[in-house]
């Protein structure tokens, strides 16, 4: 008699949880089998060519950017030592702080026809409108570089992460052997950071697919502000998830692609030590190409509009500062906060099924839960509402029945299914980050724990957890400060009479008021710039303790 074997049932829950998770997806997908009346075949002649080119463009112009940008600071701040070396380590993580859609606003001010950089060339040299040729800054090679410039902190943290925890022996044989510094850095560094490196670039190419704000701001056709106008402009929601289920299967090459290029790499540390990567001293000429390639990414992508942003704020903070703004401080980081410790939570524990119970269940609801990260937070509301609609009619008409009142919407409208979003949205921060931090665990040291007598839940608990308190951390804060930048799902599902800081800032703007809208656009930058700091530290703090 063929006999069915369950699973431990804390794997279950977490397959439960994760399929829970996975409802807006399938809602998406599933609206390829809807009738969109003619509206699919208005986009198909007229604009979808469009959104597909662009939003490949963006992708692949940001990746392509973000990636030395990423990588090299990475390497010499992790090899040499040069005037400022110690402070760029943590500068470097800056922008990560700084939203897309912010910079956008913030460059649009200085660089527009009427900001002060144009007005000052009019002046010195008597130009008019017209005599001169100035590059746009609305448009598709502006909006590549805002998103790289904020963007390439996730390749910079962890291939800097993944620089550090090289043996300096390796390094060292390489030198011995003849190999020249960029010998070592391309045939030996480089290739053992590729999986690293390589899921900052995925996080990188689904971000530019998934923003909203700064191409909307720049007006840039692509993907998102076609479901945007196409669910809004046009009212076919159906339309609008059909155009989401062809941005997944975009997503879906991306995720393919990333694991069929480290299809056949393992890395566990077989070493009983580290020793440290002895860092070269860059003294006087010599450090002036390093400080300036590390300079140059924190300069343009966090001082120079930081700056702007504070004049901005110093000219409104009277009528800016007000009771109004602290409850826009507070909702935004509590919503923040709670969704980043889920989210860690969560990832933790599909992380562990996969490593635990592998096989095409576990590995698919991983690979699947990775793609909500490319989703547009707008696309994601549409997803979540349909469900939690349904549900709260159904569960409005059992209490109307037992109590003869209307209790309302219980779950719609409240902060519950904001959140849901948000985990829907950024599980994927932390599945990456947990993932790559089992990877580095041996197997062995398993099998070592249940030869000691201990289960799957105290192996987890006595063993992995302690070593992955840095891979967790990592992942709360990646949650938390993208929550706090998180604008198109917040719009949409946020409660009557609750606003963010990112909401604020986003209506300001929209009205062209950037002046006014400096302020909450700060706050945001502020309270993700701790976090940042907090996380460059980890990990300084992590090698030195394996060293």
């Amino acid at each position: 008699m063929l006999r069915l074997r369950l699973p431990p049932p804390w794997v279950a829950l977490t397959i439960l949880a994760a399929a829970v998770l996975l409802l807006p997806v399938i809602v998406v997908t599933a609206s390829v089998f809807l009738s969109s009346g003619d509206i699919w075949q208005h986009l198909y002649d007229t604009v979808l060519a469009e959104y597909v080119i662009n939003s490949l463009l963006l992708a692949g112009g940001g990746g392509c950017l973000a990636l030395p940008l990423g990588v090299v600071p990475a390497w010499l701040v992790t090899m040499y030592r040069f005037p400022g070396s110690r402070q760029l380590e943590w500068a470097l993580l800056l922008p990560l702080a700084m939203p897309a859609y912010i910079i956008a606003y913030t460059y649009t001010g200085m660089l527009d026809v009427a900001g002060p950089l144009q007005s000052w060339l009019r002046a010195a040299f008597d130009w008019q409108y017209g005599d001169y040729w100035f590059p746009d800054i609305r448009s598709l090679p502006g909006a590549v570089l805002m998103l790289s410039l904020v963007l390439y902190p996730y390749i910079y943290l962890l291939a800097r992460a993944a620089f550090l925890e090289q043996s300096a022996s390796m390094v060292e044989v390489a030198r011995t052997l003849g190999a020249r510094p960029a010998g070592v850095f391309f045939q030996v560094v480089l290739p053992l950071a590729r999986p690293a490196i390589i899921v900052g670039l995925s996080l990188v190419l689904m971000e530019t697919l998934a923003d909203y704000g700064t191409v909307q701001y720049f007006g840039v056709a692509t993907f998102t502000t076609g479901i945007f106008k196409t669910w809004f402009g046009l009212g076919s929601s159906i339309a609008a998830a059909q155009l989401s289920a062809l941005l997944l299967l975009f997503v879906l090459f991306l995720v393919v692609l990333e694991q069929y290029s480290r299809r056949q790499s393992r890395y566990h540390d077989t070493g009983t030590r580290h020793d440290r990567l002895e860092q070269k001293h860059l003294r006087g000429r010599r450090g002036v190409p390093a400080l300036a390639l590390c300079t140059l990414p924190v300069l343009f992508g966090f001082v120079i509009p930081s700056g702007q942003l504070l004049s901005w704020a110093m000219q409104t903070w009277r009528a800016s500062l007000d009771a109004g703004f602290f409850t826009l401080v507070v909702n935004s980081i509590e919503l923040a906060l709670v969704t980043a410790l889920l989210a860690a939570l969560l990832a933790l524990a599909v992380s562990y099924a996969r490593r635990r119970q592998p096989g095409i269940l576990t590995n698919s609801f991983n690979r699947l839960l990775g793609m909500g990260y490319a989703v547009p937070g707008t696309v994601i509301a549409v997803g979540v509402l349909i469900p939690f609609t349904w549900l709260d009619r159904h569960l409005g008409d059992w209490l109307a029945l037992l109590s003869d009142t209307d209790p309302g919407l219980l779950l719609s409208g409240t902060i519950t299914i904001l959140v849901f979003a948000y985990l829907v949205r950024f599980l994927a921060l932390s599945l990456n980050t947990v993932d790559a931090g089992l990877a580095k665990i041996k197997p062995s040291m398993d099998e070592a724990g249940r030869s000691l007598g201990l289960g799957s839940f105290s192996l987890l608990r006595r063993v992995h957890i302690p070593i992955l308190r840095g891979s967790l951390l990592s992942a709360v804060l990646l949650v938390f400060v993208d929550v706090l930048k998180e604008l198109p799902a917040t719009l949409i599902l946020r409660p009557f009479n609750f606003n963010t800081l990112a909401v604020r800032t986003f209506e300001l703007a929209n009205e062209e008021r950037l002046a006014d809208a400096a302020f909450p656009a700060l706050a945001i930058v502020l309270a993700g710039i701790i976090p940042v700091i907090i996380l460059s530290r980890a990990i300084s703090q992590s090698r030195s303790a394996n060293a």
